[in-house]
């Protein structure tokens, strides 16, 4: 069910971009400061939104790889608790009084 419901969106979405593209062929030209490059403002969204994936994407992996470090550094010492807590049961224990 969740995969046709994906499909679904995902042809909704190319349906309405290829008429997007179909609307508005009409070529944009865009000044960079070495050239000009002139294509369909279609194609300039499409590369804006992929750009804006790939920094997206980026700036997630560099907190998910901090989060990943921290989370194998926790376990690490919640082991060390576990052993230590374990060799402490292990000890007799000694009357204070």
């Amino acid at each position: 069910m969740k995969r046709l419901l994906w499909l679904v969106l995902v042809v909704a979405i190319v349906a309405i971009g290829l008429s997007f593209a179909m609307l508005n062929p009409q070529a944009v030209e865009l000044d960079f400061y070495l050239g000009r490059m002139p294509l369909p403002i279609s194609l300039w969204l499409v590369i804006a939104l992929a750009l804006g994936a790939v920094i997206g994407m980026a700036a997630a992996a560099s907190v998910i790889m901090r989060q990943r470090w921290q989370i194998a550094r926790l376990r690490r010492e919640a082991e060390a608790a576990r052993s230590e807590l374990s060799e402490l049961r292990k000890l007799p224990i000694r009357n204070s009084l």
